[in-house]
């Protein structure tokens, strides 16, 4: 009764501070610039997991995941978006150099502000007077997350692999047991959805966060978000408002998705710091960053020691591997 009771003020206390930092228009401002940064995103890592399984191979692992998601029509939008923008980018190697560059940059916009959001649901803001260092902190970050999603994405491939491989011997030795494969596909699945939140809730934000803390919050993101594609899949399944609205209606779909998803992202957030607070570490500021209510001149003085941009991301990934491992 008890464990109860802590489960229902743990989500009462999110839906308070949901409330309270306006994640409506947080998740409005994320869709709002993942409409432009998807398909460089998406391109960006097909061209990184291309390079060991092939890129053909690599965008059909892709949209496949996508057409899970937001059905046929919109995966073929996707696609095709994808296919135009690689063909106007081809050229010389100053022309793919320059292409790389661009890619990365708008790839890198929509966890840009994914870490500005966090930054306001956890209550931080970077020192101020370090413009510029923020935003090359920010970009080196968010890339770093790029290389995330390509390092899944190719984890993917081998795991379907390895999986397929399992099951084959399975019904081998108990013919009718091909459940299995549904099974460990979703375990699989789960995994790294689970992951690639608490990268995001460790990684990006402008504050200390424990990873065991963001695997609480990444594992209550990862049952909505697979609950909301679980529904909106079966919505689509039963209506066919991309066939009826044509390109519109794909974009339609695209876009509700995506200010969906970016809901359960922050309501997660809120949930992590909710946890974090009670059961675990509290969310404090980096050591380049102030909390939001923090007077100037305190600020003013911690930005003349806050360490450099590569000591930073140093830090992050060496916390999160001491708290993995066990250590405090």
């Amino acid at each position: 009764m008890r464990y109860l009771q802590n489960v229902w003020r743990l989500l009462k206390e999110t839906i308070s501070e949901w409330q309270f930092n306006q994640v409506s228009l947080l998740a409005s401002s994320l869709a709002y610039y993942t409409v432009f940064s998807l398909v460089p995103l998406m391109i960006l890592v097909i061209m990184m997991v291309g390079a060991i399984y092939g890129e053909a191979t690599a965008q059909q692992q892709l949209v496949d995941q996508i057409q899970g998601i937001v059905g046929p029509e919109s995966a073929e939008v996707i696609a095709t978006a994808i296919a135009n923008m690689r063909q106007d980018a081809t050229g010389g190697p100053f022309q793919l150099i320059f292409n790389l560059g661009f890619f990365a940059f708008g790839a890198s916009g929509v966890f840009a502000q994914i870490q500005s959001a966090l930054d306001k649901i956890w209550e931080v803001k970077p020192v101020p007077g370090k413009h510029i260092t923020h935003f090359l902190r920010k970009r080196l970050v968010s890339f770093a997350m790029v290389l995330v999603i390509a390092f899944l994405l190719l984890v993917s491939f081998v795991a379907n692999t390895v999986l397929a491989s399992v099951v084959d011997v399975l019904n081998d030795l108990t013919p009718g047991q091909g459940y299995w494969w549904q099974i460990l596909s979703f375990v699989v699945s789960f995994g790294m959805i689970a992951f690639l939140f608490a990268a995001i809730y460790t990684v990006l934000p402008d504050a200390k966060v424990r990873w065991r803390d963001a695997l609480v919050g990444a594992i209550f993101t990862t049952i909505l978000f697979m609950l909301g594609q679980y529904f909106f899949g079966l919505f689509l399944s039963r209506t066919n408002f991309a066939s009826a609205y044509g390109v519109a209606g794909s974009f339609l779909i695209i876009i509700t998705w995506i200010y969906y998803a970016a809901h359960i992202l922050f309501l997660g957030a809120e949930f992590t710091k909710v946890y974090a607070k009670e059961h675990g570490s509290p969310i404090v500021p980096e050591e380049y960053a102030i909390p939001i209510s923090e007077d100037p001149s305190q600020a003013s003085q911690k930005r003349k020691s806050s360490p450099g941009l590569l000591t930073n991301l140093r830090r992050k990934c060496m916390r999160a591997w001491h708290s993995l491992i066990g250590r405090r």
